[in-house]
């Protein structure tokens, strides 16, 4: 019976890397995809976490550079995040794996997780950063939202997924609904909050579903 890793290496040499390229992606060096660009390198890579013949987990990590800041999904720059931290479960998201005759499910599903959620965010990201200007930051760090979100999850309101600066504005993405009053309650204190510090970098706050359709302006 094969190995966990000789089935990884085969899901990535039949499937995985023939899907991305599908996708327009290039490259696979490393493990590490990217979407052709001069001015950016819109990056898609493949982290590992335990590795053995018995089991292989891994996860994607996607990133945004300008062109001449680095080669891998690590390299600081414009934007970077794990896969998970864009499809709906908002955190960590592994793929394992192993052994035996439903070894395939795995990769089959990080293929469709990369095409529904990774490849979107990442072309939506390099459309921004075109439109923008090479070096312009558009969004605020996991660790800037940080604390707002733990304040969300206590009031069992949907998290961020996304704050970026657009034409002056603070804009909020989230999975949220025009008819839920308590959402919209705790995202202008949310907001009011993230006015109160007096950056002058934006001033208003714009609170959007994940289609992109307006809610509330504060």
């Amino acid at each position: 019976m094969a190995t966990a890793q000789e089935l990884f290496a085969e899901g990535m040499r039949a499937h995985i890397a023939p899907s991305l390229r599908a996708m327009g992606f290039t490259g696979g060096e490393q493990h590490v995809f990217r979407l052709p660009d001069e001015e950016y390198r819109a990056l898609l890579g493949v982290r590992f976490g335990a590795v053995s013949e018995y089991a292989v987990r891994y996860t994607f990590e996607l990133s945004l550079t300008v062109a001449a800041a680095g080669e891998s999904p690590g390299d600081a720059g414009l934007w970077r995040a794990s896969i998970g931290e864009l499809m709906p479960v908002g955190g960590e998201v592994w793929w394992e794996i192993t052994p035996g005759p439903r070894w395939l499910v795995a990769v089959e599903d990080s293929i469709a997780a990369v095409r529904h959620y990774g490849l979107p965010e990442l072309r939506r990201r390099l459309t921004t950063a075109r439109a923008a200007g090479p070096g312009t930051t558009t969004y605020l760090s996991p660790a800037e939202l940080e604390e707002v979100n733990a304040a969300l999850l206590t009031a069992a309101v949907a998290r961020i997924q996304r704050a970026e600066l657009v034409d002056g504005d603070l804009v909020l993405t989230g999975a949220w609904s025009r008819a839920d009053p308590v959402a919209r309650e705790v995202l202008q204190g949310a907001a009011e909050g993230f006015l109160s510090a007096g950056d002058g970098r934006f001033g208003r706050v714009r609170c959007q579903d994940t289609r992109g359709r307006g809610l509330w302006t504060f």
